[in-house]
């Protein structure tokens, strides 16, 4: 990361987009857009049945079904989008996640992919151009109806790999010279076209070589960026140089598209440039574009804790998703026999006092869903970039994880004390309650921390890892604190 734009600036200069708008967050995954899906699915098991795959996506709108489809196969999603209205295939499109649109894509004829980026706004059509197969994406761009200002921002896209911060700019946005008067940049805005440039983004650029044509040959500085806002509130005859902010966080094209995703989230921007080693700028990522990597990665995080990735195994055979899935079920029964021996080796104290063996289910429940919570948690600041320190977040979770633990031990020993009338019991039960829970919330918070720094998938390692350590410590401090009680329990 290149430590040069500024945070105010961005907060004020978002481009506002169609694509991967806040409908994304107010979707429900389950309900009425899972009935549909199921029935998509039936429907799609057949062959020469389009007719009816038709009916049935035309009384649903373009979320629905864009959520409903997500997931699955390439080959159904190129189906049903073949069958959508150009209008209808658009949205869809958009609200997919990238990879799953560049799959869509791939799978259209020319004609029908021409038909959608007609309606499409142009950072949006861009996008999907960019997506395409090499030869479809020539197609588009050397047809007529593709907008020089779109036709360039897809080619600039196509220069980087996708998953990057080269893949994801836009080159669409309003360029003002710093020697410009204020009331010169308001009339460059009023020049502009809001159909292919986005107002909201004003940065100024010193041009080092061509600043006319198309983006690949231009080579302009970044100076700074200034806000709508700011710009019409400042004296008209100010040069927009003394009003634009100049402390800007700006990203390499070749930084992974998640890394602008956790720094527009983490600072709260709304854009965030994009500029070479030598400070040129290339483009810019607005946020709600950025809103896609984040939501796909989302989407698979649970699927990853238990060891397998949704859109992955939707391919697969049986036999395939079992092969992915067996080594982490293998792999948390071996650790599991950790709790099985402790277990074993304080079986003399199981067999003095039984009601034991009915709270060890208890214990070790909770305990593991406040080490899942935990672990979701970090995982989530870790892909985010919201986690600030290894000793500020095991802090944080060890105090938090202390004071739920202090109210579930208080609960049950309470009930333990109820169901067998000894004090010195249920003392033993709320103590161990506490002391499992806290161990839960630490490896929780822990192992995902240890598994990025050895290079492992953290949301693929917490849920077995935490679980089994859990249960072993829990069992251990449990069973162990009950035999140095065992005369007094009995």
């Amino acid at each position: 990361m290149q430590n040069v734009t500024g945070k105010e600036s961005g907060k004020d200069s978002g481009g506002a987009s169609d694509r991967n708008s806040d409908r994304d967050s107010d979707r429900d995954p389950g309900g009425d857009d899972g009935e549909v899906r199921k029935r998509l699915e039936r429907l799609l098991a057949a062959r020469d049945n389009d007719a009816e795959i038709t009916a049935a996506l035309a009384d649903e709108d373009a979320d629905s079904i864009s959520q409903a489809i997500s997931n699955m196969p390439a080959e159904q999603i190129q189906r049903i989008c073949a069958l959508l209205d150009p209008d209808i295939c658009a949205e869809v499109l958009t609200n997919l996640a990238p990879e799953e649109e560049a799959e869509a894509v791939s799978g259209l004829d020319a004609e029908h992919v021409s038909a959608v980026i007609d309606v499409m706004p142009p950072r949006d059509a861009a996008s999907v151009i960019a997506s395409a197969a090499p030869d479809l994406a020539e197609e588009m761009l050397a047809r007529h109806y593709v907008p020089a200002t779109m036709a360039a921002d897809a080619r600039s896209r196509r220069k980087h790999a996708p998953g990057t911060a080269g893949h994801l700019m836009t080159t669409n946005f309003v360029r003002l010279d710093g020697a410009m008067s204020v009331a010169e940049a308001i009339e460059r805005m009023r020049r502009t076209d809001p159909f292919h440039d986005m107002p909201n983004n004003l940065y100024v650029v010193a041009p080092e070589g061509p600043s006319e044509g198309p983006p690949e040959v231009r080579r302009e500085r970044l100076l700074g960026a200034i806000s709508l806002r700011d710009l019409v509130m400042s004296d008209a005859g100010r040069p927009v140089s003394e009003v634009m902010e100049t402390d800007l966080v700006t990203l390499a094209p070749e930084a992974a598209d998640d890394e602008a995703a956790a720094l527009l989230s983490r600072d709260k921007l709304l854009a965030l440039p994009v500029t070479d080693r030598d400070g040129m700028l290339l483009g810019i990522i607005p946020a709600d574009d950025a809103i896609g990597v984040v939501a796909a990665r989302l989407r698979r995080l649970y699927a990853k804790s238990v060891g397998g990735d949704a859109e992955a195994m939707a391919r697969m055979s049986p036999a395939e998703a079992a092969r992915t899935r067996v080594p982490w079920l293998l792999g948390t029964i071996v650790l599991e026999l950790g709790a099985g021996l402790v277990i074993a080796h304080f079986n003399e104290v199981l067999e003095r006092v039984i009601l034991l063996a009915s709270f060890m289910p208890v214990i070790s429940a909770v305990s593991g869903n406040v080490g899942l919570q935990a672990a979701a948690i970090t995982v989530r600041a870790l892909d985010t970039g919201r986690l600030s320190s290894l000793p500020g977040a095991l802090l944080k979770e060890t105090a938090t994880a202390l004071l739920m633990a202090l109210v579930c031990g208080l609960f049950l020993g309470t009930i333990a004390m109820v169901w067998s009338h000894h004090v010195m019991l249920a003392a033993v039960i709320a103590i161990s309650m506490v002391f499992s829970m806290l161990t839960a919330g630490l490896m929780g918070t822990l192992i995902p921390m240890v598994s990025r720094r050895l290079g492992f998938d953290p949301a693929t390692t917490a849920g077995p890892f935490e679980t089994a350590f859990q249960d072993v410590v829990g069992f251990a401090v449990f069973l162990g604190l009950a035999t140095l009680m065992v005369d007094k329990i009995s």
